[in-house]
């Protein structure tokens, strides 16, 4: 293998991966069928953000593929950062609660959310339908 050969390789996988996050930006959140188990919603992401960070990915993958002798390596470059940090800005808060691995404790506040979440009494009755052991 030449040695010139890995900025080509190494070009080739940074622009699988903008185009694993572009492509997933352009895809459906929200799976039919499947109900959200949280308790809590998550935070939302933009997708225009992570459409932004994908070019931008695929703007470095470029400029890495293009080496020395394309002209527009300085340029790619540049505006794969500016497209980078612009993606990252409008996802701040998805990134900051993905980061933290929790988000923000969203507890019930009201008397009537506290009520709806609480466990059964275990001294009532099973409901009709209940079969017991």
């Amino acid at each position: 293998m030449r040695l010139e050969t890995i900025p080509l390789i190494i070009g080739a996988v940074i622009a699988l991966i903008g185009l694993g996050i572009l492509a997933d930006s352009w895809s459906a959140d929200a799976i039919p069928g499947v109900r959200e188990r949280r308790r809590s919603p998550r935070t939302e992401r933009s997708l225009g953000g992570e459409a932004c960070i994908g070019l931008g990915i695929l703007c470095i993958a470029a400029a890495i593929l293009g080496r020395d002798t394309w002209d527009y390596v300085n340029v790619a470059v540049i505006a794969g950062v500016v497209l980078v940090l612009l993606g990252t800005w409008t996802n701040r808060r998805y990134l900051r609660d993905r980061i933290s691995n929790r988000g923000a404790l969203r507890r019930a506040e009201t008397a009537a959310e506290m009520r709806k979440n609480e466990r059964p009494d275990p001294e009532a009755p099973p409901p009709p339908n209940t079969r017991i052991r």
